[in-house]
């Protein structure tokens, strides 16, 4: 089942992406995602640059904003990385772990306004 209108809706008024926001400074915002099995996260924003890491192996099923809805299969040390993502070309999603074991995520969200590549200096 897709998402609502309702729940677009307030997924772009939602911008917690985890569980839990473990540090947040002006540059970024790290956070953990732990999901049960049969546990959703509602849906969300994503509209700056971001990376996540899953931790654990396990089954998901997200459901996207223009109607999508993406199975996926998370092996523990998966990463994706979104670089270009703005206000203009963000996205809202959900995530339902429909797995039989935990789902554990770590995911940092740069700031808009911040370009990490300006801070990788070769040594």
């Amino acid at each position: 089942m897709s998402l609502s209108a309702e729940e677009i809706l307030a997924g772009w008024q939602n911008d917690n992406i985890g569980t839990e926001r473990v540090l947040a400074t002006d540059d970024m915002t790290i956070w953990h995602l732990r999901l049960d099995p049969g546990a959703t996260i509602a849906a969300h924003r994503h509209n700056c640059p971001y990376f996540w890491t899953v931790l654990t192996d396990g089954t998901g099923l997200s459901r996207f904003d223009d109607g999508r809805e993406v199975a996926i299969t998370y092996q523990a040390g998966d990463t994706q990385h979104f670089p270009d993502l703005t206000p203009e070309t963000g996205f809202v999603h959900d995530l339902t772990n429909n797995g039989n074991t935990p789902l554990a995520f770590v995911t940092v969200e740069f700031n808009s306004a911040f370009d990490p590549s300006l801070s990788l200096k070769p040594t």
